[in-house]
């Protein structure tokens, strides 16, 4: 989430959106929205889990979603994934910022 916040002029620059699926609730995901001072929105999937489970990340047995960083292009093509602790990691936002600006190029 870190990487994400310091690095969001960047995807801001290559005309990207940034924002964060959870399957916490939503008076938690303010909280910590609020604590971090989060520049992007973070969204609930608390209810129902339809996101997790159209992406293929949730992990049924225990109600929640893995981490995982997806970089999805204007066509709303997945274009590149990254996920468990490499979707969390401090390089991830350039990593997938980068991936983003040579989708874009090519």
């Amino acid at each position: 989430m870190q990487a994400y916040q310091l690095g969001i002029a960047k995807f801001q620059n290559s005309g990207a959106k940034v924002f964060a699926i959870s399957t916490d609730n939503t008076p938690s995901l303010k909280a910590f929205a609020e604590q971090l001072s989060l520049p992007f929105p973070l969204l609930s999937d608390f209810v129902d889990r339809k996101v997790s489970k159209a992406y293929g990340v949730l992990l049924p047995k225990y109600g929640v979603a893995n981490r995982v960083t997806f970089v999805i292009d204007k066509e709303g093509k997945i274009s590149y994934t990254e996920s468990g602790g490499d979707a969390i990691k401090i390089l991830g936002a350039g990593d997938a910022c980068s991936r983003l600006a040579h989708r874009k190029a090519s």
